[in-house]
Formats: structure tokens, C-alpha cells, sequence
């Protein structure tokens, strides 16, 4: 009755569900944010190396590095590559839809930019309104002493004309605002990118372009190819950048990040947020789909914003969940859901080498050793294997929803610090890992996190392993029989 039962879910599962899942999974606008995401990157662990030199963790060398200077030029790399995300994410990810539709790519790319900058307003607040008060900063010198309390700022330009007054506290027109270029443009910049990308193949597939005679070089023509598609696109953003700003005075990045994206990062980074990620990464593998691409891609779209804004503030020196760090960033998936590959499957590494007996184990288990500290297990989804395997569903489940509860945990309750935003590469070793993304109160956690996958694994490895090891005594017996 029971494996009637398991019978029919499996098939509904392989028959509908997944079907469904691998549809949309497929679509074009998935496809271009999966894609296009990965343009970003190199920007990203390059901006984590700058992020890192500008806040070492060591305070004589931190300070040496701020009075000699160079502490404010890490500070700069890292602004212009990992603070700038949502722009790689804009060009990307509109480069990748027309690329994948087979036309020129880079023309879409640049549109994008243009129109997600174009629906901001170009100013800032004015670095005054964060200084004044008895709530606010001060003003400080270069080594970080107030010199000028916030409520003395405030007395000082009490003093002035009322129109200079209004003047110095009004907002900075006619600059990029850098927030809506980081974690906090990154939703904006995602829809920017896909309807780019789409409404600019649209429109060069019905002909919407000039064609000029095949003399002109063709790097000219293609520039004429854009212009129209181009020209409507950013012409439409204009009109809705301009209703949006006569209507409501705001932009419609302040709309998406108010209406989307902060309720969606606050979503992906509760407890259940962390729970469902970690669960639906097996829960893809189990049935042979690559849940780690799904996910990452899905979910990346709002952790990364999550990592990006842990940066600013560990870059800031503020980061902690009182000033609004967040606890499921990007590493949390990269290093700890997924760690040493998904599934969290070190315990059963650690089995094979310890304490299997059959022939299939051991082989697989030498295969997989080295793959496994650099985060690869395929050797194990695959040759084992943990696809449609019963003995070692639960633990393939299990693990990683226990990982994402417990680092969870750890991290609520001030037991370890929240991620501070580097973005160590997924294949960087565990514990290394752990320490570049949190330090060494994070290395040590991660390293428990080890023996938690290895007491998880260890029942169902030893169960799987002694029926692998019986058919291999009763194979071995019935060919000696017939030797």
C-alpha cells in the first residue's frame, strides 16, 4: 500500500508538477535573468577583495591603512563594482534576452541602462539633512572625531537667511543616486532588463528598423538597426518617468522598491524564506532537475540585494540586524544551503571514508572527496546515486532545511554575526569560506555545520551501504558458483 502510495506521487510529481516548473523555468524572461545574472559576478568577488581590503579586521592595520589613505581608495573600487550591481544586472540581463532571441545583443544592453537610469530621479539628499538635529551624525574629521555635534550644525544654520537655509538643505539635483545602482535598484533593474530585452526583439522581428545599403560598414548599420526600437523604448520611459513624477512626485524605482522588492527581500530572509530555498534545492535534484540553477536564479534576485546591503553597512561599520543587516543573503545560500554541494552532502564523504563497506560506496566516496571541498557533488548525485535514491531522501531533505534553521538561528539570536556581505566564490572551501563571509565566529559555525550533515547521513549511509554491500556478496557468490 505504502509504495502504491509513493508510486503515485512520484509520477504526479514527474508528470505534472515538474513539467510545469521546468515550463516556466524555460522561459525566456528566466532564462535572460538566470543568464544575465552571471554578468555580474566578476564584479561582485572583485568588489568583495576591495570590500575586505577596505575593512580588514585587524585594527592596526585597519587604521593604517585609513591614515595613509588607502582605506578611501578600496573604498572607491568597491563602490564601482559591487556597489554598482543593478547596472550589470540592467545590461545583462536585456543583452542576454536578445542574444538568446539570435540578434544583435549589445545595442539592447545599453537601452536597458539608459532607461533604468532615466526612471530615477537624477538628485540626492543633501549630505546636511543626515548631520543636523540631536539624532543626527555630526560633522567629522578625517580620523573619524565629531567636531561638530549634530544640534551645533543645526544652531550654526538657524542662523542663516531663510532662502540660504532652504538652499543648503535641499537636495543635490543632477547626479546619479548610487543607492538605486546597488542592492536596492536590483528588482527595478530586473524588470527594466526583461522588458528591454523583450519589447526590443519585438520590435526588430516586425521590422521596426532602418536598413541601410550593404556598402555602409556593417558596425554602422547595426547602429542604425537600434535606433528605432532604441528610440521608442526610451521615449516611453521618458512619458512614464514624467506621469509618475507629476502625479505621485516620486519615481518608479521608489514605486517597485516600496511595492516589490522590500516586501520580497523580507520574505527571502525570514526563517520560512530560508526553509522553502533550502527544501526546494533537493527537492528539484531529488528528481534529476538542477535545483541549484533554479533556485539561484529565482532566489538570487532578492538575496543578492540582501548581500548588498549587508556590504554597505559592514563597509559603513554598522553592520548588525538593529541597523537592518539581513541573515539570508546570497552566502547564506552559496555557503551554508548549498555547502560542500546540495544536499550538504559532506556527511556521507565522511561516511565512505570511515566506515563503508561495499565496493560502490568506496569508489564513489574517493571520487567525490576532492569535488566536495571545492562544493561539487555531482560524482554523488550521479554515480551514487542521490537522484531517486528512497534509502537517502530523508537526509538529502533533511539536511540543509536543519543547516538553514539552525545558521538561521545563530545569527537571530546574536550567537554569530550576520554576513558581512563578501562574496566569497561558491567553490572557495568550507571553513575558509566561513571566515571570509562572517569571520571566525562564522568559520567555527560552519564547521559544526560538518558534523551536523555527518550525524544526519550517518544512519541512512550505513542502512544504504549494507544493501550495496549485500548485493555485492550475493553477486560475488554467484559468480563463483558459476566459475
Amino acid at each position: 500500500m505504502e509504495n502504491q502510495v509513493n508510486g503515485k506521487m512520484s509520477s504526479f510529481i514527474t508528470k505534472k508538477l515538474l513539467p510545469a516548473i521546468l515550463k516556466f523555468v524555460n522561459t525566456k524572461a528566466v532564462k535572460a535573468l538566470q543568464d544575465g545574472m552571471v554578468y555580474a559576478l566578476p564584479f561582485i568577488i572583485i568588489g568583495s577583495i576591495f570590500l575586505i581590503l577596505s575593512n580588514v579586521p585587524v585594527p592596526a592595520i585597519a587604521t593604517a591603512l585609513k591614515n595613509s589613505g588607502w582605506s578611501a581608495f578600496f573604498t572607491q573600487a568597491y563602490t564601482t563594482t559591487f556597489g554598482i550591481l543593478s547596472i550589470w544586472a540592467a545590461v545583462g540581463i536585456a543583452y542576454v534576452y536578445v542574444r538568446n532571441e539570435g540578434l544583435e545583443a549589445l545595442p539592447a544592453g545599453l537601452t536597458s541602462l539608459s532607461a533604468f537610469l532615466m526612471l530615477q530621479m537624477l538628485q540626492v539628499t543633501t549630505p546636511l539633512v543626515g548631520v543636523m538635529g540631536k539624532s543626527g551624525a555630526g560633522i567629522t574629521n578625517s580620523a573619524g572625531t565629531v567636531v561638530l555635534s549634530g544640534a551645533e550644525v543645526s544652531n550654526h544654520i538657524d542662523k542663516l537667511p531663510a532662502a540660504l537655509q532652504s538652499f543648503l538643505q535641499s537636495p543635490v539635483t543632477g547626479v546619479i543616486n548610487i543607492s538605486w545602482l546597488s542592492g536596492q535598484g536590483m528588482v527595478a533593474a530586473i524588470i527594466v532588463g526583461i522588458l528591454v530585452g523583450w519589447a526590443y526583439s519585438k520590435m526588430i522581428k516586425a521590422g521596426w528598423k532602418i536598413t541601410l545599403p550593404e556598402q555602409v560598414p556593417a558596425n554602422v548599420a547595426n547602429q542604425f538597426t537600434a535606433m528605432i526600437p532604441s528610440g521608442v523604448i526610451l521615449i516611453a520611459t521618458m512619458l512614464i518617468y514624467a506621469v509618475i513624477k507629476m502625479t505621485l512626485n516620486t519615481d518608479m524605482l521608489n514605486l517597485i522598491y516600496n511595492s516589490l522588492s522590500a516586501p520580497m527581500q523580507g520574505l527571502s530572509d525570514s526563517l520560512v524564506g530560508a526553509i522553502l530555498i533550502a527544501f526546494l534545492v533537493s527537492f528539484f535534484w531529488f528528481f534529476g532537475v538542477h535545483g541549484g540553477l533554479i533556485m539561484g536564479g529565482i532566489a538570487g534576485a532578492f538575496l543578492i540585494p540582501n548581500t548588498a546591503n549587508n556590504a554597505a553597512l559592514y563597509q559603513a561599520g554598522k553592520l548588525s540586524l538593529n541597523n537592518g543587516a539581513h541573515i539570508v543573503t546570497n552566502e547564506f545560500y552559496n555557503n551554508f544551503i548549498n555547502l560542500t554541494g546540495s544536499g550538504i552532502t559532506i556527511g556521507l564523504v565522511i561516511f565512505t571514508l570511515v566506515a563503508a563497506k561495499s565496493v560502490q560506496f568506496k569508489t564513489i566516496g574517493r571520487i567525490e572527496f576532492v569535488p566536495a571541498l571545492f562544493n561539487i557533488n555531482e560524482p554523488f548525485l550521479f554515480g551514487l546515486p542521490l537522484v531517486l535514491n528512497p534509502f537517502l531522501a530523508i537526509p538529502f531533505f533533511l539536511t540543509p532545511v536543519i543547516i538553514a534553521i539552525s545558521t538561521y538561528s545563530v545569527i537571530y539570536f546574536g550567537i554569530v554575526p550576520p554576513l558581512n556581505g563578501v562574496a566569497a566564490p561558491w567553490t572557495t572551501p568550507a571553513i575558509i569560506s566561513g571566515f571570509l563571509i562572517g569571520g571566525w565566529k562564522m568559520a567555527i559555525w560552519q564547521a559544526i555545520t560538518l558534523v551536523i550533515s555527518a550525524l544526519v547521513y550517518f544512519p541512512f549511509a550505513k542502512k544504504y551501504d549494507q544493501y550495496l554491500f549485500e548485493q555485492e556478496q550475493e553477486k560475488a557468490r554467484n559468480e563463483g558458483l558459476e566459475i
